[in-house]
């Protein structure tokens, strides 16, 4: 990519990872990486766009069905996609045609956008990634052959050592921290040819292990109050998603002015962050 590419728009689309949970305001909404990423932007063109249509829970059938086609109307200079994964992490799920409906969702976004960014999602280690990531590496591979056929952008997050420590995920397990969030805001501003600010890679600095009884105490907290209700969710076909509208569905004028409080976001302890 050029460097100091000019970009006039941007549209995200996805869920909850690009609606940015768990990367916590003090007004009780969620900011994310997609709002970092507009927020830089934006203070290098007067007059810059951003919608975010992303909602958390949805499957990659949904954002098709939802989010693509407004997406794709919009024109913009932007356009991330990142969508899929909660389907590889259903007990049942159909490869196949997750693959189909991304490729449905990348044949539509390209053509009308001035550049499409898939990502290869990242993920955090542990006995719960390696059951699934069979699929997610499926799915992963598939982004990458979608992305040289129509000349996409591909952020590979998957790959990056740092975003798998266990200090840049919230309490659920399954949503990065503001810090987490922050990373991947600077890959996304890297790979569009932008000046880098930092080393997004960088690892984090070491520290004392938790004890034993700690991280006990952990898991059955993360059982109580994150996987029980993401189970339950799945048994009843809900969502934490359901009927919720995007966050910022038009491509409007952004604001940079910051909050009156100005507080970076924090990790989230909302026992509905399962998405």
């Amino acid at each position: 990519m050029e460097m100091n590419a000019s970009y006039t728009s941007f549209v995200a689309i996805g869920d909850s990872f690009t609606e940015g949970m768990s990367d916590l305001l003090p007004d009780g909404s969620y900011r994310g990486w997609a709002d970092l990423l507009a927020a830089r932007l934006a203070a290098r063109t007067p007059g810059f766009r951003y919608a975010n249509l992303a909602v958390r829970g949805k499957l990659i059938g949904q954002i098709v069905d939802e989010q693509v086609e407004p997406a794709a109307a919009m024109r913009a200079d932007v356009v991330t996609l990142v969508g899929g994964l909660n389907d590889t992490l259903r007990p049942k799920c159909d490869m196949g045609r997750v693959r189909g409906l991304l490729t449905e969702a990348v044949e539509k976004l390209a053509p009308s956008c001035g550049q499409l960014v898939l990502m290869r999602s990242p993920g955090r280690n542990g006995p719960v990634m390696e059951r699934f990531r069979p699929r997610m590496e499926e799915l992963f591979s598939h982004i990458e052959d979608l992305a040289a056929k129509h000349d996409a952008l591909v952020v590979d997050l998957y790959g990056a050592a740092v975003l798998g420590d266990p200090r840049l995920w919230d309490v659920d397990r399954l949503h990065l921290t503001g810090e987490g969030h922050r990373r991947v805001a600077e890959a996304v501003w890297q790979k569009l040819g932008l000046p880098a600010e930092d080393d997004w890679l960088a690892p984090l600095p070491h520290g004392p292990r938790p004890r034993w009884a700690t991280r006990r105490v952990a898991d059955a907290r993360f059982a109580r109050q994150h996987l029980a209700p993401w189970i339950a969710r799945r048994l009843t076909g809900r969502s934490s998603g359901d009927g919720r509208p995007a966050k910022r569905p038009e491509l409007l004028p952004y604001d940079t002015t910051p909050p009156a409080d100005g507080a970076p976001g924090t990790a989230s302890g909302d026992v509905t962050a399962l998405s």
